[in-house]
Order: structure tokens, then sequence, then C-alpha cells
């Protein structure tokens, strides 16, 4: 008999174990190489969040095809398929022979409202072509500081001005919901006063960020436009004295939800950028991301060393043991992701 009570006990723990895994696992979005996956990778291994594909996965038209119906054939729930195309230089089909190259966002947004639905109804049409279903697009960022090398001098902001900015995203936003795509605003709560690069290192922008910055997502998010927003790695001493944006419980909820009233899904920037990975641990970055709001994590292994999905799962693991996390958080992200993949 107190055998039997031992084997159930270690199965019901187990049970318990591998729901926490799973639960922690959907809010994960990564990256991977190749341009094929097999029904053994670990992407397939858990219910992961997400994949977010980069030159180093898509070769043509034709692989990409076969390689996103290869992620949503072997995925054990249903896949965010996700890419960075905002047009520009900042592109990762419209650089690939035999895909639609589209203008960077401040290029289109100089052709007019007509011109812009006509491009972006190509790019939605093109994305939905290839199997993809999430756009990390459009940048709502103001391109208010010239010397802003990521953002402004890339031209990735539609214009310095809040409403040209937010009239633009709407078209673009509204296209892609059309063909069924996401779409993912960014960089919350406004990269485009800066003036180092996140994807370095450490960026201030307390003497040079404003309120004005705020105004495209509130615009958007009064619009009921907006599905999911991602994080800047940005520091601003006046939001919040200790910790960078997507790391911040005074950004993403006191602002982000309360103040501005957004009830989607927020998706961090990549945590492996020189901002996070230079300052931050994993078991850091972990517990301060998702104590601040973020629902989805993203790491790209894109620009680092890569780091394997069971790290992150056991990183995030122990921190819930520890009580640094409350599960009902991880729960509670689970909700808000779903509820958006209902509409895949």
């Amino acid at each position: 008999m107190f055998k039997i009570f031992l084997v159930t006990l270690f199965l019901v723990s187990a049970l318990i174990s591998q729901t926490l895994e799973s639960k922690i696992s959907k809010m994960i979005v990564i990256g991977f190489d190749g341009y094929d996956v097999n029904s053994s990778s670990t992407l397939f291994k858990y219910p992961l969040g997400g994949v977010i594909l980069f030159d180093k996965n898509i070769k043509n038209p034709e692989q990409l095809k076969k390689l996103t119906t290869k992620l949503n054939m072997y995925s054990k729930n249903k896949f965010l398929i996700s890419v960075d195309e905002e047009g520009g230089l900042v592109s990762r089909l419209g650089k690939v022979e035999g895909f639609l190259k589209t203008q960077s966002a401040f290029e289109v947004a100089k052709l007019g409202k007509a011109s812009a639905e006509v491009k972006y109804k190509n790019m939605a049409t093109m994305l939905k072509n290839s199997g993809l279903n999430c756009n990390l697009a459009p940048s709502v960022d103001l391109a208010i500081n010239p010397k802003n090398k990521v953002i402004v001098k890339n031209k990735r902001a539609f214009s310095k001005d809040p409403k040209i900015v937010s009239d633009y995203a709407s078209i673009f936003i509204s296209q892609m919901q059309k063909q069924g795509i996401l779409t993912v605003i960014k960089h919350f709560p406004g990269h485009g006063s800066s003036i180092g690069d996140s994807h370095e290192g450490f960026v201030d922008v307390s003497d040079s960020w404003s309120n004005k910055e705020l105004i495209p997502f509130e615009n958007l998010i009064k619009k009921d436009a907006v599905q999911m927003i991602m994080t800047a790695h940005i520091y601003n001493k006046n939001i919040d004295p200790k910790f960078p944006a997507t790391l911040s419980y005074k950004t993403n909820h006191d602002i982000l939800r309360e103040d501005l009233g957004f009830k989607g899904v927020l998706i961090s920037d990549d945590l492996q950028m020189g901002a996070i990975s230079k300052n931050y641990t994993l078991d850091e970055t972990l517990k301060l991301a998702v104590n601040s709001g973020v629902n989805l994590l993203l790491f790209a292994n894109q620009i680092s060393k890569p780091i394997e999905i069971e790290e992150i799962i056991s990183s995030v693991k122990k921190l819930v043991e520890s009580g640094a996390i409350d599960i009902k958080t991880i729960e509670k992200s689970n909700q808000i992701v779903e509820q958006l993949k209902r509409g895949l």
C-alpha cells in the first residue's frame, strides 16, 4: 500500500512539474538555425508560444512555405510563426530573391495613404502565402532624434508627427489583419529619441524622452487596433529609476496597462540584446520581465550565443518554485496569449 502511495505521489509530482514546464514554454518565442525542421526537433518538445524567423531560415518562397507547413504540422499547439517585416532595411523576406520588396516606413509615408494601403496589402498577402501568421511590426516610434541610428537613420519611423505615425501604422495593421496576420507595434514606450542602440548596450533616454512618444500607442489602443506590443530596452530614470522598460513594472503595468488601458499581449524585444544580456543574468532577466507584465519572452538566437529552450524553462521553473515568480502570473500570461491565438 505504501509503495502504491509513493508511486502515485511520484506520478502526481511529475505531472505537476510537466504542467509547469508546459505553462512556461507557452511564454517562449525563440529563434533557431536552418532552413528545415523535422518532428524530432527540440522546437516541438514543448508547446512553445512560437518562433521567429530570420535570413538564416529563409532561402526562397518554396522553401519558406515548406518550413512553415512543417512548423504547423509538428507543433503541439497553435504556433506564432513570426518575422520582422517592416519594409526597407528591416525586412526578412524582401531581401530574398522571389519575395516582394517594400520601402521603409518613412518612404511609404511620403507616398500617401492610398499607396500605403496597396503596399501593405501586398506585403500582408505575401506573408499569408508564405505561411506566416505574425509580423513584429510596425514601428510606431517617432523620428525625433536625427542622430538616432537604430530607428531614425534607418527610416523605420513613419514620421516625427504622432498623428502621421498613428495613421500609417493603422493602415499597416488593418491590411495585415485582413489577411489574418497578427501585428506587433513597437518599441514601447518609444525609442525614437534615443542616441544609443539597445542591440549593443545600455541606452538612457532620461534626458530626451517625452510623453509625446506615447501618443501613437495611446491612439492605436483607443481604436482597439492593437493586438500585441513589443517592449523597448531603454532606460528612463523619470519613469523607473532602477530598470529599463522591458524589465520595468512601472512601465509595463502602471503606464501601459493602467494608464493606457492595454489588454493584449506584451512581448519583449530580444532578451539577448546587449542592453539586457550585458547587464543582467538570465535568472534576473526572466524574473523581472515576467513580473513586469511581459507575456511572451523573445530569445531570437540571432546576435549572441544561442540559448536552449530547456535553459529558459529551467530558470523560470526555479524562480516559480522559490517564490520569486507567482505561478498565477504565468497562468495569466497563458490566458492572454491563448485568447490572441484563437483568432489564428
